[in-house]
């Protein structure tokens, strides 16, 4: 079986060295490359081809936002998951708009880091509660003065919408097969023909379609 080939960028080599010894106590997973900022980060996607970066968003130079950006842009089948310890509007804010598939705290167990990683490699958007309540907020703001879709959003059937809601705050397939009584297999069923009604490309841009036309709650 394959493994899941992943890239750190830190700027701080401790901790680079840390998450590897961490990421790498399972078997499922190899760390192929280290970084020390998001350009270096870039370059070496384009040698190593990882599946997933873990990404730090505040490093000298060139910061995780640049690096985001131009892997999302470049070598856009890469995932990249933000491992930092900033949780502020600005940083949350910034990550989501440079293209990040998940975003954690470095506060996070070892074992929550790790399957946020196989979480994002098999295609699932991983945020916080609290990064979830940032993006909630930046959207409310329009979305209070939009009128709310009645279009597409009125096409959608009732469990749609339920999983819809559920992606939105942050529940992966298998916290909404427990919370919906459903098999995982029909969660990601559902979810796939929620991106197609919705033309929509991951559950990031999912989730902001539904905050966005208030099917969030």
């Amino acid at each position: 079986m394959a493994k899941i080939k992943v890239l750190i960028a830190d700027d701080i080599m401790i901790l680079r060295q840390g998450l590897k010894a961490v990421l790498e106590q399972d078997e499922e997973i190899e760390v192929v490359s280290l970084a020390q900022n998001g350009k270096e980060a870039f370059e070496k996607c384009k040698i190593h081809r990882p599946d997933v970066v873990l990404m730090d968003m505040r490093m000298p130079d060139y910061d995780g936002a640049f690096g985001i950006r131009s892997i999302k842009e470049n070598c856009p089948g890469i995932k990249v998951l933000v491992l930092t310890t900033f949780d502020d509007d600005e940083t949350i804010e910034k990550a989501v708009q440079s293209g990040a598939d998940g975003y954690i705290l470095k506060e996070l167990e070892d074992a929550k880091v790790i399957s946020s990683v196989k979480s994002v490699y098999d295609g699932m958007s991983i945020f916080g509660s609290r990064i979830y309540q940032v993006m909630k907020s930046k959207m409310d703001q329009p979305a209070a003065a939009a009128p709310v879709d009645t279009g597409i959003a009125e096409e959608l059937t009732d469990r749609e919408k339920d999983v819809l809601r559920l992606v939105a705050k942050g529940y992966d397939n298998k916290e909404i097969s427990a919370e919906l009584y459903l098999a995982e297999g029909t969660v990601r069923n559902l979810v796939s023909r929620l991106l197609e009604k919705l033309d929509r490309k991951d559950r990031t841009q999912l989730a902001i379609y539904a905050v966005k036309h208030g099917l969030d709650e």
